[in-house]
């Protein structure tokens, strides 16, 4: 029997899995390990193959709540359907595949309750391998990379240019969100628009608020990487998963772009617009979609004065096919 102090805020903890069992049993062990115990884990399973039933109810504690799809309904709905059913003063996620300290959450969650102005707490993490073991330089370039080597223990307001642009904020691993900064119905309706990024759709509808954001140096979550994971898979050549990463991306930063409050970072919104249309007509002429491949890319050649990897496309697209697909997989 799990003993908690009622004095300590509801915490609801979204895991959202697809079969991956054996790493959903460590994610979910991590969870339940916190020694902040005040919480609701909501699994939500976007219709595996092999039901988790049995390896949730073998851990024998009434804070997990399973939600089972009968069939997949995407990434974005799977996430946010998920949001929907929490009932906690705040709100975190992890992946199936990823893993928390056990005191992430008692170190985050003191962060909002004594700042009324913070609406999410966040901090960096490790990257580990597919067998959980930690690869430090893979760590330091991930941090430096999302900024957070730039930043300092402490409060950060407004936070638009740390979240959309740095991208020092993990939503979907390392931070704890006040679950009312966040529109909950929005998240639902463009969750399926938003697809393979609604976490971070969901660290936009946080910050637009002009509220304020906590950052903890310390690495309290573990990250894994491994070739299962969207982002591998999205990045080699699997043709579908980079019409995902397209559609949603251009959806998010067609959003922000046409933001009124974040107007001054248009420039780098439309950057990533024209990458992020490349990446689109790149998956689209790898399932031989020419002729829906070729306004993308013009889309992309339109917000940026000169890319090779954009042009190399284009004329990909005007070659015979049987051709192009083999240098297609060379552009990433």
């Amino acid at each position: 029997m799990v003993l908690v102090n009622d004095r300590e805020p509801l915490v609801s903890v979204v895991i959202t899995t697809y079969n991956r069992q054996a790493y959903l049993k460590e994610a979910i062990a991590s969870v339940l390990q916190q020694t902040y115990k005040n919480i609701e884990v909501i699994i939500a399973d976007n219709g595996s193959t092999e039901s988790p039933k049995a390896l949730v109810d073998a851990f024998q504690d009434s804070r997990l709540h399973l939600r089972i799809n009968e069939k997949n309904i995407g990434i974005g709905p799977n996430f946010t359907s998920a949001f929907k059913l929490a009932k906690g003063k705040y709100v975190a996620s992890i992946n199936d595949d990823d893993l928390w300290q056990k005191d992430i959450l008692e170190k985050l969650v003191p962060l909002l309750e004594n700042n009324p102005e913070v609406v999410v707490a966040f901090c960096d993490y490790y990257v580990i391998n597919s067998e959980g073991v930690v690869n430090d330089q893979l760590t330091e370039e991930q941090t430096k990379r999302e900024k957070r080597t730039q930043l300092k223990a402490g409060i950060y307001q407004p936070y638009h240019k740390l979240a959309l642009i740095d991208k020092s904020i993990f939503s979907a691993l390392a931070n704890v969100i006040r679950r009312d900064a966040v529109d909950w119905d929005k998240l639902a309706k463009e969750g399926a628009e938003s697809s393979v990024f609604c976490d971070f759709y969901m660290t936009y509808l946080a910050c637009r608020s002009g509220k304020a954001a906590y950052y903890c140096p310390e690495k309290l979550a573990f990250y894994r990487v491994h070739d299962r994971t969207e982002t591998m898979i999205s990045g080699n050549k699997n043709a579908e998963a980079k019409i995902r990463k397209g559609k949603a991306a251009i959806f998010c930063y067609k959003t922000f772009s046409e933001d009124p409050l974040l107007q001054e970072f248009k420039p780098y919104f439309e950057k990533e617009l024209a990458h992020y249309n490349t990446t689109l007509a790149i998956g689209l002429l790898r399932v031989g979609q020419v002729t829906e491949a070729r306004p993308y890319l013009f889309n992309a050649i339109a917000k940026q004065k000169f890319n090779l990897r954009t042009l190399v496309a284009l004329t990909l697209s005007y070659i015979p096919q049987l051709i192009a697909r083999n240098f297609l997989g060379g552009v990433k």
